[in-house]
């Protein structure tokens, strides 16, 4: 079989099953990589509070060692963009975020105009016990959060069924960051609050560090793992053509035996018969 696997075509064939088997190894390698999820930054990290404006830009995708970071911002709330998110839990009770838009200073303007960012204020259980926003000059404290996907259905006016940056761009029609903060600290007009929520039903919403166990995208396993067998399977149809091209070749040959065996009994026939009749 070795001198049939050194036949010059199955050499050609052989050099072509390890590039493309190279290929799909590299490929596994990268669905590899990608199946662990970027992991989140230290808590010593996103517990430091830091400005806003130095650590994510508007008009950028957050990536993860950016979310969690608890962040500083100056600016002032917009208190007639505001809206209420569904289904939010506070202690076991379904309720909604009071969700107000927050002009943020420093921040780059998008096509001449301010930038916006989402500011969870509270937590309520009945829509009617959220207020308005205080007006001012306002510093808010909390945790930098990455946008939700946009859920699908009719919400009442006034409501979301997720916090949704790309939703609340078109409701508030303004640009924004693609995240939002969970506000804990809130200093408004010169007052320092301990929460925006001081003197109302709304309770202060709390969110705590993400863990630190690096995520796992199992269908990236997969295809990394069906990768591997493709590239397996290329050497196995060049293993497979070879010894089908070897087997050929012992069909001929032993029919090339079988064939001279016959034509010299043939032979040795035709001479005793001329023998005989001599």
């Amino acid at each position: 079989m070795l001198k049939t696997a050194l036949k010059p075509r199955w050499i050609a064939a052989l050099v072509l099953a390890l590039v493309v088997s190279t290929v799909f190894v590299l490929l596994s390698q990268w669905q590899f990589s990608a199946s662990q999820s970027e992991a989140p930054p230290p808590p010593g990290q996103t517990e430091t509070v830091q400005p806003l404006t130095e650590v994510f830009e508007p008009g950028t995708p957050m990536h993860a060692s950016q979310a969690d970071q608890m962040v500083s911002l100056n600016g002032r709330f917009r208190p007639a963009d505001q809206v209420l998110v569904q289904t939010r839990l506070q202690d076991g009770e379904e309720g909604y975020w009071v969700v107000t838009a927050f002009t943020v200073d420093g921040a780059p303007e998008q096509n001449g105009e301010d930038v916006f960012i989402p500011v969870v204020r509270g937590w309520v259980a009945d829509p009617a016990d959220a207020t308005t926003a205080p007006e001012g000059e306002a510093t808010v404290v909390g945790r930098l959060l990455p946008t939700e996907a946009p859920a699908p259905g009719q919400t009442p006016p006034g409501e979301v069924a997720t916090l949704s940056v790309a939703e609340l761009i078109n409701v508030w029609n303004a640009p924004a960051y693609a995240g939002f903060v969970v506000g804990t600290d809130f200093t408004v007009a010169g007052e320092e609050l301990d929460t925006a929520t001081a003197g109302t039903a709304m309770e202060p919403v709390v969110v705590g560090p993400q863990p630190q166990e690096t995520p796992v995208n199992w269908m990236n396993i997969f295809y990394a793992v069906e990768w591997v067998v493709f590239a397996g399977f290329a050497i196995f149809l060049w293993w497979r053509l070879v010894a089908d091209d070897y087997r050929r070749t012992l069909e001929d040959e032993e029919f090339a035996a079988e064939e001279a065996r016959y034509l010299a009994g043939l032979q040795g026939g035709t001479d005793k018969n001329n023998e005989v009749s001599k």
